[in-house]
């Protein structure tokens, strides 16, 4: 047997999505091109109306394009029932969000642990993969801490850490910095520099230029094209 194909975690060809018929008619996306290969960090930059929430969604299994295709670590997604695009969401995408999404009066650690419980792995080993996702992030010592003990810059370290927990193909944030000050925004960005160095993929949406810079390569997207597509490191 040969050496498996490695394929690009992120394969977009040629994705249209319209929302609306007739004079209501948007184009979001007008046919955008790109892959991601594997241990990539890119930034996805555009104004509001640009179509990279658009983007974001498809990227994330969320939404189907309207036309094209779009590969995820070589899966054809469009050809997937809502529940494979279910399972697909929750193994090989980890999603970090402006908001954090963490459960309230829940510890960090059982935070961490719920795509686990999901996925149907069992308690101990559950623990112990949740354990280590939060020492990845710098939070081991907070593990029994609730979300309203902790600092949103912390709070968002969590959710991190709930996105590596599956160990997914795929990390996809969505201006995961938005809510947060300048220390806890470098904190958090800290996070992704380590992630990266470590051989994660990672695609991060953000309206911050500065934000933009940490990663290695930025993607600017206009009415729905991408314009811009050049390697920062």
């Amino acid at each position: 047997m040969g050496a498996p194909t490695m394929h690009p975690v992120l394969d977009v060809q040629k994705v249209k999505k319209i929302y609306g018929q007739g004079e209501t008619e948007v184009q979001a996306l007008r046919g955008v091109s790109l892959t991601v290969e594997r241990g990539d960090y890119v930034a996805i930059m555009g104004s509001s109306g640009s179509g990279k929430s658009t983007l974001m969604n498809i990227l994330g299994c969320l939404d189907i394009p309207t036309t094209g295709k779009y590969l995820l670590d070589g899966v054809d997604v469009s050809r997937l029932n809502d529940r494979q695009l279910a399972l697909v969401r929750n193994r090989r995408i980890g999603f970090v969000f402006q908001a954090f999404n963490l459960i309230a009066r829940t510890s960090a650690l059982a935070n961490v642990e719920l795509p686990l419980a999901y996925a149907g792995v069992k308690g101990a080993e559950r623990r112990r993969r949740a354990n280590l996702a939060l020492s990845m992030v710098g939070l081991a010592d907070r593990a029994g801490h609730e979300p309203n003990q902790l600092s949103g810059g912390q709070q968002q370290r969590v959710a991190v850490a709930r996105a590596l927990v599956t160990a997914p193909a795929l990390v996809l944030a969505d201006e995961p910095t938005g809510n947060l000050d300048t220390q806890s925004t470098n904190d958090v960005l800290a996070v992704f520099d380590r992630l990266s160095a470590s051989g994660r993929t990672i695609v991060l949406i953000t309206h911050e230029p500065d934000v933009a810079e940490r990663a290695k390569r930025l993607i600017r997207l206009v009415d729905g094209h991408i314009v811009q597509d050049e390697r920062l490191k």
